[in-house]
């Protein structure tokens, strides 16, 4: 079934409470096609493919005269023929019963990401629902038509997880320790595959991670103090399990190299060290710099006082108040 198809099929215009919002939920429909079976289809599209002109021409005309729905008209049967046999390729170029019409990539991961929104509370920012196992047994039926498995279930509900706790203040422990947690089934996940699709978006979202991790600990005196640093060990752990996933399971570099060679962890937190000291040292410098310029300026404005006194002494008083 395809779903934005079926849903065009059953509903009308007369079904909505006014004829905008009709219009909105038919362009939104047929942009979901449009993205499916045109822009990001699984089985690319060769140009002069004949059903994916006439979608196109029906969604192009939709924009100016909107399609007659939840009927059996011309219009809609031309509209279903197009998207069938298009969502009815294979790669080898035979009809298949399976229908591809969201699985292509990378829609299919916008679409789950969007669905693993509902893992979390909407009345309370940031907090997962108490129902998530059983949500997420419901969530896996999408699977099939998404084309999505475990490892990219892993990896996109580590996003979702991690990114929920960085735009909600990053004040949630819980979050971020799911996230770290989650980090560790995309480490093994990463170990055993060489699917270039996956490693494209692996790469991404661990160096998403990996830049906001650093940001906070190469100048880690800054950013942790009484009140957060029981959150540094997950923070640490987070940069150095992305790094060296990248570094041991992404890299060529490390591929070609002896793996005794490179410790990633410790280069990592060495790092981290070291940054962190230079720009500790940095600031006291700098601060010591900004107080002896002070002291000085109280010198002079001393000394200059000083000077004044034999002056004062000598001047008459009509001269000075």
């Amino acid at each position: 079934m395809v779903l934005p198809l079926e849903l065009l099929q059953q509903f009308k215009a007369s079904d909505f409470a006014d004829l905008q919002e009709y219009d909105a939920w038919q362009v939104r429909n047929l942009k979901v096609l449009e993205a499916g079976l045109l822009v990001h289809p699984l089985v690319p599209l060769q140009k002069s493919d004949a059903s994916a002109q006439r979608l196109r021409q029906i969604i192009r005309g939709a924009s100016e005269r909107p399609i007659e729905t939840g009927k059996n008209t011309e219009s809609m049967q031309v509209l279903r023929n197009a998207v069938m046999t298009l969502a009815g390729r294979s790669s080898d170029g035979y009809p298949t019963e399976t229908l591809h019409w969201a699985d292509g990539f990378p829609l299919n991961l916008h679409l789950y990401q969007m669905i693993l929104e509902t893992c979390f509370d909407s009345n309370e920012e940031g907090s997962i629902i108490e129902e998530i196992d059983e949500v997420l047994e419901l969530i896996k039926k999408t699977w099939a038509v998404l084309g999505i498995d475990q490892k990219l279930h892993n990896l996109v509900f580590l996003w979702i997880v991690f990114h929920r706790f960085v735009t909600t203040g990053q004040v949630d422990a819980d979050l971020l320790f799911a996230a770290d947690n989650q980090l560790g089934e995309v480490v093994k996940d990463a170990k055993c595959t060489k699917d270039p699709t996956y490693s494209k978006v692996l790469s991404a979202t661990l160096s998403s991670i990996m830049g906001w991790t650093e940001k906070r600990l190469l100048a880690y005196h800054d950013t942790f103090n009484t009140s957060n640093i029981e959150s540094m060990e997950c923070i640490v752990s987070l940069g150095v399990s992305a790094a060296k996933v990248l570094v041991e399971d992404i890299s060529n570099e490390y591929r070609r190299r002896r793996r005794e060679e490179v410790d990633v962890a410790r280069t990592r937190i060495d790092t981290y060290i070291r940054s962190s000291l230079r720009t500790a040292f940095a600031q006291v410098s700098c601060l010591r710099v900004q107080n002896l310029s002070t002291l000085l300026s109280t010198y002079q404005f001393v000394y200059l006082l000083l000077l004044c006194q034999p002056t004062r002494r000598h001047t008459p008083r009509t001269f000075l108040p």
